[in-house]
């Protein structure tokens, strides 16, 4: 079972951190912008793989806790675009989203990191990742002129929302409430949300009535998005992007305190009311699956195996320890654990045979600090998770005298030992795993 970069595994473990943080992952492509024009594997690898993978398919070391997933190149399946439902981007499409970035999500814009070379550079490396481009040709559409938002039109656009089904995946009034459908895959198999329509800075494709007209028209291509070019007539697709733009309420950051206290109350209400929705998002924003997840030797989560424990860790002076298998399976995972049970493991490290977790790499101690709901939340999310069956074998204590030598080397000696994470499924699934290469002994 070799053990995986460590450059890897913490290029992915920033890149998650900063997304949490807000985009602040900006700081890990600033040496990017010096590399020479003509490396553009080079600036892909250092820039780009660890989201998208070297191969382009989107598994790269940080991409199982990110959400959405990243962009899968091989399929030629691009979502932002200026051209037909099916069709290819034009290069412009690409140019746009690696400058502006996707708002929302992990993908950062480029522009003022990069240089335009280097950013036009990319957008032509990430097409030889698919044949598609190959063999096809952009179906470029135009569009009409725009329609002035005025009260006339806000009308029109919101008996064409109405008549359209908008609702019965973004809400009545665009803010999710009273969706037919919650539940949304891309053609990935990734779980995705419709986009909340009164936040139209998270819009991946602009939150202008121009950017959502161009939406209505193109559609999302591999989304259950559809294009309405053909279903709908164009003075009617105005007409909604206008009602849509002016869905959108004012922003936190321009909100007084009694404004922000009201939205999050709000907040508040709404993860109650679908506790399973919330504990996914902090499930994501915690990270679990990166560490409950076993991987191979690019560090890409093994297929079938996210959530199910195996990842194998050597903590040097207190042993090797396989994370948990966090599925709902009744022998090997949390299918029998109660909610007590849980609590006490994510809040005080304790487990069920009553054995206590160190505090780290499980970050119980932080965790503690959870607030009742939100860990009634990621309990209730965990119960969801489809059962996959991989026994973790406990942790394997070093012998005497070797935890002695590295307690001096640690203590006296100044070592700073760095955690070993290894490749390959350490529970009992191992090569049987779906995809797993058998783990190569040390």
């Amino acid at each position: 079972m070799p053990p995986v970069s460590p450059g890897l595994r913490w290029t992915a473990l920033c890149v998650i951190a900063c997304a949490a943080m807000g985009g602040a992952i900006a700081v890990f492509a600033q040496p990017s912008s010096t590399a020479p024009l003509t490396d553009i594997k080079g600036l892909y690898d250092a820039s780009c793989a660890s989201c998208h993978g070297v191969d382009g398919r989107g598994s790269g070391p940080a991409s199982v806790a990110l959400a959405p997933a990243p962009r899968d190149f091989t399929r030629g399946i691009y979502k932002f675009r200026s051209t037909a439902s099916g069709s290819l981007p034009a290069d412009e499409d690409l140019y746009r989203a690696i400058a502006r970035g996707l708002p929302g999500t992990s993908m950062l814009a480029w522009k003022g990191i990069l240089t335009d070379a280097q950013i036009r550079g990319l957008a032509a490396y990430v097409k030889q990742f698919s044949p598609r481009f190959a063999t096809e040709t952009p179906t470029q559409l135009t569009a009409s002129q725009p329609i002035p938002p005025t009260p006339e039109s806000l009308d029109k656009g919101k008996a064409a929302y109405e008549s359209l089904a908008c609702g019965a995946c973004h809400g009545d009034a665009g803010t999710g409430e009273g969706a037919i459908t919650s539940s949304l895959q891309d053609d990935w198999g990734h779980q995705i949300h419709a986009a909340t329509l009164t936040e139209p800075w998270t819009f991946r494709g602009g939150g202008t009535a121009t950017d959502i007209y161009r939406r209505l028209r193109t559609g999302i291509n591999g989304t259950p998005m559809p294009a309405f070019a053909d279903t709908a007539k164009d003075q009617d697709l105005w007409h909604v992007a206008n009602y849509i733009a002016s869905l959108g309420r004012k922003p936190v950051w321009k909100m007084d305190a009694a404004q922000v206290k009201a939205l999050y109350e709000q907040r508040d209400q709404a993860a109650a009311a679908n506790p399973v929705a919330r504990g996914r998002v902090l499930s994501e924003t915690l990270g679990c699956a990166h560490c409950h997840s076993p991987v191979d030797a690019q560090d890409r989560v093994l297929p079938g195996m996210k959530f199910a424990g195996g990842l194998k860790m050597r903590l040097v002076v207190w042993g090797d320890f396989v994370t948990a298998n966090l599925t709902s399976d009744n022998e090997t995972g949390l299918g029998r654990a109660s909610d007590d049970d849980l609590t006490r493991a994510i809040t005080h490290g304790i487990k069920r045979d009553g054995s206590r977790m160190l505090p780290f790499p499980m970050g119980w101690p932080g965790y503690a600090h959870l607030t009742p709901a939100d860990l009634n939340a990621v309990i209730a999310f965990l119960r969801t998770i489809p059962p996959v069956k991989n026994q973790i074998p406990p942790p394997a204590r070093p012998a005497f005298f070797a935890y002695l030598s590295a307690k001096f080397q640690m203590l006296i000696g100044g070592t700073d030992f760095p955690i070993v994470v290894f490749a390959g499924n350490a529970g009992s699934a191992g090569a049987d795993a779906p995809g797993a290469a058998r783990p190569a002994q040390q």
